[in-house]
Parts: structure tokens; C-alpha cells; sequence
């Protein structure tokens, strides 16, 4: 006898249907990818929905399924955490939950599943996926549904977004929450400095990660930490001696007086052993007399909410996540959405998987070489330039006597988060390998005082313990200067004769850039120039050419966001208020835009695109729709970004005045400039390890014209060059040549490069925003946006 199926009411769609869910562990960021998705998607002509308390609220289906409207994720960038919860669902691990979660997206229509979470959740999406024509023939088989009613579902997308505060995913370069959770562990350490300064203590600071030490080996380079311990690379036997011997050396020969070791919570030795911090502390304590704290910040690194760089990875790859499931057919495997120096990627979800796993396997057969090689691809790299700087003369690293340069280090420009780091790194690099790192203190017109006949004191070797506290300070401990060697060349090439340099590296922005051009240029003149040069860009406007990403933007990013979100209080307290932020950047728009993507900005004003009349009109007419709609109920207040140099005519607090004037009384509006407040602050997480990463190739790149004459260095297009970070790749880009930034990328007027990389993200602010199809409605009408 069959059972006939009972009459379940099937909303089957007439446009897609996304559903998203957060699994697992929380982690800072998840709430801005739940906001893309949902907005993507609706502006995709799909339906969104949130699946709260992860897996478990799709096995229960009801309630915990729920349709999502534009209005509904507003102001969730700023909040830590996940809004629709997370739970580690047992049920969802057999089929039958499986098949009672597959028949509640029947049920409500959703074809298609964005996942966030750790590996296992995304394992157990895969799995759902494959399974899923078969539990839909089981259901009915089972009469619970008709064929009718699958025949609609008979393919379940699935799209994964990795959300881990551990950064253990093998594939992408970041997930989302770990930066947040290393600016927490940062954090911490800062604060620590100064008691373990004052009393001369050592602290042992352990962090998360069970099985991979992304978050320690950041951590300890931040920090610029004595000692690491991570599961990866555990220290070779007898590291005990090797430790005490090294914190002796830094302590008594060279002054330091604070100790900081770093260990992740999954640390062990070479024979697997658990090394605890308590551990670590007995042994500073009983060898060496020291006075040591143990400190476990344990869940106050997933805590807060997420920082910029986060928000911006979150949404971009949520909005990935939504264009990878409109691009799906039954034959795509189910995509992970990655990152890998700074560019959105999809890969198999699968593959990232095994590789993930691959590296715990190699970690329980000791094969340790292998097990750091299978994770991101700087994580090796950052682990050994860690060794490069927190080992100096090192007898194994030092270079022979003929090999040996005397390094210039010059600051140009006006100061960026990031310059005091790459210094810093510089100087320990040199030491190691057994150069002379020479500071030039103010720049050019530093370099050139000897012309007063006044005491050259301007050019000093660096002493490690002074560049060693370095390590967290913002600006610049060596002086900037705007000026250019064009004021005095020939006083300059004096001074490069006089001070023997024999390669200069250059931190700073368009200026520092703009110096090294006229230094390449005037080699034919003043041979003294034929040297390799390097320009490390440190930057908040981010306007460098050749690369797309300047030390010191990333610090700016967060300040900004930080001040938005503070101020987003005040327009939220009167709930009808719009404030007008005018951001730092020249006649660049990139710290408007992304800034514009990590607050979620109604509009962001740059100097590529200017401000126009009918632009400012259409953006008024949008914000009365917005309030007209909102009737005070929600809570979340409006920011509109302006870059300084968008318009002369159209300023902050015209447009302020005109948005007032314009809403007769339904809504205020209020200017705010932040200011040099954005070129200030400690340097972010990201901004110190891209420092050293940055540092350290610069020098490896000068050493490769070891023994080259002048002439060989000056007819190598690359000795006068740019570190960039372009697409999947760190490289070195030539200033001249035939293929030179010089020529071929440089905006000379505007003072940035001709073509800039980030300005499609203009388009997702617009997209997520609303902006994009002002007076329209926001559930219906839209098309789905393609990238250029």
C-alpha cells in the first residue's frame, strides 16, 4: 500500500532563492557577510534568507528559516558576533537530519546554501549537496513530499566562506575573523609593554590555535616577540637552552628590558609533547631568575567587532559568494570563496579541505617541512623572516666581508603607520646578515645639513635595542620630509659619496616614489646614483604606482572606521541624521571607497568620478526615500564619505548644507572632519607583518647586486624599483625602461597611477548601499550587477 504525500504548501520560486547560514565557531566579520549576501542577493532579483542557529535551525526549519529584506541587515558591519547564531549541530551529522533540513528548504523554496564556518562546516555542506538528489527521493519515497513538489529542487547549490578566527584553511590567504582576533592579541600585548618595561618582567602570552599557528606567528611579529612556539614548526630539542641563551643575549648584552614569548595554545615539540605557557614560565623562572607572568586570552580574541580589513573581506566575498551561485550548474563543484594577495578567488571546496587536513597529517607523522609548506603561501615566508629578525648575528645568517653593504634607510613624505616597522625590520635584517644599516634622519634635507658646516649628525648607524622598541610606534622615529633630491642633487650626490652608501631604500608615498624617479634619472650625471634603490610605499592614500597595496592605508582604514562608527551613535541616537565625513587621500578615492565598504557608507564621493549638481540631487532624493521608508524605526545612522580633494566647489559642509536645506525638516544632516586623526594611531596588525614581508624582500632584492659594477646596476631596469603587491603576486616593478611605471602608469598631475585597481569596488559600495538604482524597489526591479 503507498502512502500518499500530504499536501505541504511548496513556495516554488519563480526567481532564485539563497539562503545563508554561520556555523561553527563565531568569528568577527560573519555579520558583514550575512549583510552582503542578503543584499546581493536581493539586488540579484533573488530572495534572501537567514538560517539562524546554523545547521540546527535547518534541521528545525519553522521560524529559524526567515526571509530577509534590505532593511533587515542595516548597521550589522559594527557588530561582533553573529546575529543569526551559531550552533554545533549533532542532528545535521546524521542523514535523517539531513533529510528533514533538505525537506524545510523545499518547503520554503531555497535552492541554493552560503555557508560560513570552519572546515567542518563547509565539509558538512559539501556532503549535504551530494546527498541531496537521493534524500529528496527518500522523502518521496516516504510520502512526506510528491515528485511534483522536487522536481523544482532537483539541484542544491552550495557555496562555502570561510569564517575562522585561526586563519587554517588552506587555499586563502585570510579568513574571515582572523585579523580582528590578532588585533585583539595586539592589543593585549601593547598593553603588556609597559609593566613588563617597568619591572623588567617577562610574559608569556598564549593565544588560540589548536592546530595552526597563524595567529601566533602574526602575533609574535607584531610584537616583535623574543620566542614562538606553533604547531608547525615546533623548536628542535634542546630549544629550552637555545631559548634561555637568547632572551640572556637581549636582556644583558643589549638591554631589553621586557620579554615576550608567544605561544599557541597547540604547541608542542618535536616529539609531539604538549609545551604549555606554564611550562615556558617555569623555565624563564628557574634558569634564568626572571620575573615571568602567564597571561591566556582565551575568548576575548573572537570578542568585538570586526576591523576593517574583515568588513571589507566579508563583503566582498559575500558578494562573491552570491555571483558564484548565480554562476553554478550541476556540474560546478561546490566553490569556497578565497583570497590570495588581495584578489578575490573561487576554488573547489573540497580541495581547500584535504589541503587543510593534509597539514594535520603531516604534523602527526612529523613532518614538519611539509606541514608549514601547505599552509597559505606567506606563512612559510613570514616564518622565516621572523627567524631573520628576531636572530640578529646569527653566525649561520652572516655574510662574508665582501658581501657586506652599508644600507641607506630614508623616510619621504608625509608619516605612515607602518614606516617605524619596515625600519625596524630593515635595521634587524642588516644585523643578521652583518650590513650597516645607516638612518637618514629628515629626509633629504636631512641628508644635505653638512652644507650649514654645521655637525653631521644626520646619518647614524642604528643600534638594534633602539629600533627593537620600534615595533608598535605610529609615525616616523627617524623624521619624514616632503622635499625631493631636485632642490639640491648635486649636494646629495656629495652626501651619497661622503656616507659610501651602497643601496637605498625609500619609505614613503608619491614623494618617496617621485624621489627615487629623479635619483634614476640623474645617474647619467651623478654615477654616485648607480646603486640599487628601493621604494617601500607607506602611504594612507594608498596612491603609489605599481602597487595596490601602501603600508600605513590599512592603519588609516580602521582609525576612519572607528571614528565613523562612533559618530554613527550620534546620528542613531536621534535616528533621522546624516553625517557628511570628509577622508584624507589626495586625489585618491581609495580611502573613501574602501572605507565607504567597511562602514557601509550610503555613498562615497571620490576624485575619479567628482561631484555633480544632478549627483548630489539624486543622493538627496535617495535619503528621503530612506527616512520616508524608515519612519525612525530603525536605529542605524546614515554616513556619506567625501574625499578632501573631490570637488573645490561642492565641500563637506556645502553638501552638509545642502542635504539640511534639501530635507525641509524630515532629517538633519552634519559635517565631520577627522582630519590627521587618520594619519595617526598605532600601527595595525596587518600593517606591521606587511612591513616586514615587504622589508625583508626589499633587502633580499639589494643583495642580488652584490659584486655588480655601477654600470650593471644602472643598465638593470630593476635597480631603481617598486615592491608591489599586484594581483596574486609580490614583485619588483621598474620605475624606467620600456615597460616603467614611470611612463606607462604614473598620473604625474594627479599624483597616482593611471589605473587603479580598487575603483570597481565603487561599484559594491553603490550596489550595497542602494544607491546603485535610486527610487526603485529595493525587493524588486533589480539587475544583477557583472563586474567589469
Amino acid at each position: 500500500m503507498s502512502i500518499s504525500a500530504p499536501q505541504i504548501p511548496i513556495e516554488v520560486p519563480k526567481r532564485r532563492r539563497i539562503a545563508v547560514l554561520t556555523s561553527g565557531g563565531d568569528a568577527p566579520g560573519m555579520n558583514g557577510a550575512v549583510r552582503a549576501v542578503v543584499r546581493m542577493a536581493i539586488h540579484c532579483n533573488c530572495d534572501a534568507f537567514a538560517v539562524f542557529e546554523g545547521y540546527e535551525g535547518l534541521v528545525h526549519g519553522g521560524d529559524m528559516i526567515r526571509q530577509m529584506h534590505w532593511e533587515d541587515v542595516r548597521g550589522w558591519l559594527s557588530r561582533g558576533g553573529t546575529l543569526i547564531g551559531s550552533a554545533r549541530s549533532m542532528s545535521f551529522r546524521e542523514r535523517t537530519g539531513r533529510r528533514k533540513a533538505a525537506k524545510n528548504m523545499v518547503i520554503r523554496g531555497i535552492d541554493a546554501l552560503i555557508v560560513c564556518g570552519g572546515d567542518g562546516s563547509l565539509t558538512g555542506a559539501d556532503v549535504f549537496r551530494s546527498e541531496w538528489p537521493s534524500l529528496l527521493q527518500e522523502l518521496v519515497e516516504a510520502g512526506e513530499l510528491t515528485q511534483e513538489q522536487v522536481d523544482p529542487f532537483s539541484v542544491l547549490n552550495i557555496v562555502g566562506l570561510v569564517g575562522s578566527i585561526d586563519n587554517d584553511l588552506s587555499g586563502t590567504d585570510a579568513t574571515i575573523g582572523c585579523y580582528s582576533s590578532l588585533t585583539r592579541i595586539c592589543d593585549a600585548v601593547d598593553d603588556v609593554f609597559d609593566t613588563a618595561f617597568s619591572h623588567q618582567r617577562g610574559f608569556v602570552i598564549e593565544v588560540m590555535g589548536r592546530h595552526c599557528g597563524w595567529l601566533a606567528l602574526m602575533a609574535a611579529i607584531s610584537t616583535g616577540a623574543d620566542w614562538l612556539f606553533i604547531p608547525e614548526m615546533p623548536p628542535k630539542d634542546g630549544w629550552e637552552d637555545v631559548m634561555c641563551s637568547m632572551i640572556t643575549k637581549n636582556r644583558k648584552e643589549r638591554g631589553k628590558r621586557r620579554t615576550i614569548v608567544i605561544v599557541a595554545e597547540g604547541a608542542q615539540d618535536r616529539n609531539l609533547n604538549k609545551i604549555s605557557s606554564t611550562t615556558i614560565k617555569d623555565i624563564l623562572t628557574d634558569r634564568l631568575g626572571l620575573d615571568t607572568r602567564v597571561t591566556v586570552l582565551g575568548h576575548t580574541q573572537r570578542g568585538g567587532p570586526a576591523c576593517s580589513y574583515d568588513r571589507l573581506l566579508s563583503t566582498l566575498q559575500g558578494v562573491e559568494a552570491v555571483r558564484a551561485v548565480l554562476d553554478m550548474t550541476p556540474e560546478t563543484p561546490s566553490p569556497v570563496i578565497t583570497i590570495r594577495e588581495n584578489k578575490i578567488e573561487r576554488m573547489p571546496l573540497m580541495q581547500a579541505v584535504r589541503d587543510t587536513k593534509k597539514v594535520a597529517a603531516c604534523i602527526q607523522a612529523k613532518d614538519f617541512e611539509s606541514a608549514i609548506s601547505l599552509r597559505d603561501a606567506e606563512f612559510k615566508e613570514y616564518h622565516r623572516s621572523y627567524l631573520h629578525t628576531a636572530t640578529p648575528e646569527h653566525p649561520k645568517l652572516i655574510l662574508p666581508e665582501h658581501k657586506r653593504l652599508r644600507v641607506a634607510i630614508i623616510h619621504v613624505g608625509a608619516p605612515a603607520a607602518g614606516m617605524n616597522q619596515a625600519t625596524r625590520a630593515i635595521v634587524a635584517y642588516c644585523l643578521t646578515r652583518g650590513h650597516t644599516p645607516l638612518a637618514i634622519h629628515n629626509g633629504f634635507p636631512g641628508l644635505c645639513r653638512h652644507h650649514a658646516d654645521k655637525p653631521v649628525s644626520s646619518v647614524r648607524v642604528v643600534e638594534w635595542l633602539e629600533s627593537d622598541n620600534w615595533v608598535n610606534e605610529a609615525g616616523s622615529d627617524i623624521g619624514t620630509n616632503r622635499s625631493l633630491p631636485s632642490e639640491d642633487m648635486e649636494g646629495t650626490a656629495k652626501c651619497f659619496e661622503l656616507y659610501k652608501f651602497d643601496a637605498l631604500l625609500v619609505i614613503g608615498g608619491f614623494e618617496a616614489y617621485t624621489a627615487v624617479s629623479q635619483l634614476r634619472k640623474a645617474r647619467s650625471q651623478y654615477p654616485v646614483f648607480k646603486i640599487p634603490m628601493v621604494v617601500l610605499p607607506a602611504t594612507i592614500s594608498n596612491n603609489v604606482p605599481g602597487t595596490e597595496y601602501s603600508l600605513g592605508s590599512d592603519t588609516c582604514l580602521n582609525t576612519l572606521v572607528t571614528f565613523c562608527d562612533a559618530i554613527r551613535l550620534s546620528a542613531s541616537s536621534s535616528r533621522r541624521r546624516v553625517f557628511v565625513v570628509e577622508t584624507q587621500g589626495g586625489k585618491s578615492g581609495y580611502i573613501a571607497t574602501t572605507a565607504g565598504l567597511a562602514i557601509g557608507a550610503v555613498a562615497a564621493y571620490i576624485p575619479e568620478e567628482g561631484i555633480s549638481l544632478k549627483m548630489l540631487s539624486r543622493d538627496i532624493d535617495f535619503l528621503r526615500e530612506n527616512f520616508a521608508k524608515d519612519m525612525g524605526a530603525n536605529r542605524a545612522g546614515k554616513i556619506i564619505l567625501r574625499n578632501e580633494c573631490t570637488s573645490s566647489t561642492y565641500t563637506t559642509q556645502v553638501i552638509a548644507d545642502m542635504i539640511r536645506e534639501e530635507a525641509h525638516g524630515r532629517f538633519e544632516s552634519r559635517a565631520a572632519v577627522p582630519g590627521h586623526f587618520q594619519q595617526g594611531s598605532k600601527p595595525s596588525p596587518m600593517d606591521r607583518v606587511r612591513a616586514l614581508r615587504m622589508a625583508i624582500k626589499s633587502m633580499q632584492h639589494v643583495e642580488e647586486y652584490t659584486g655588480m659594477s655601477p654600470d650593471e646596476i644602472a643598465a638593470d631596469e630593476k635597480s631603481a624599483s617598486v615592491i608591489a603587491t599586484k594581483g596574486t603576486q609580490v614583485l619588483f616593478s621598474p620605475l624606467g625602461g620600456k615597460d616603467g611605471l614611470e611612463v606607462n602608469d604614473t598620473d604625474w598631475d594627479r599624483r597616482r597611477p593611471k589605473t587603479e585597481s580598487w575603483l570597481e569596488l565603487q561599484n559594491t559600495v553603490n550596489i550595497l548601499s542602494g544607491r546603485s538604482n535610486p527610487g526603485s524597489n529595493r525587493e524588486e526591479g533589480w539587475t544583477c550587477y557583472e563586474s567589469t
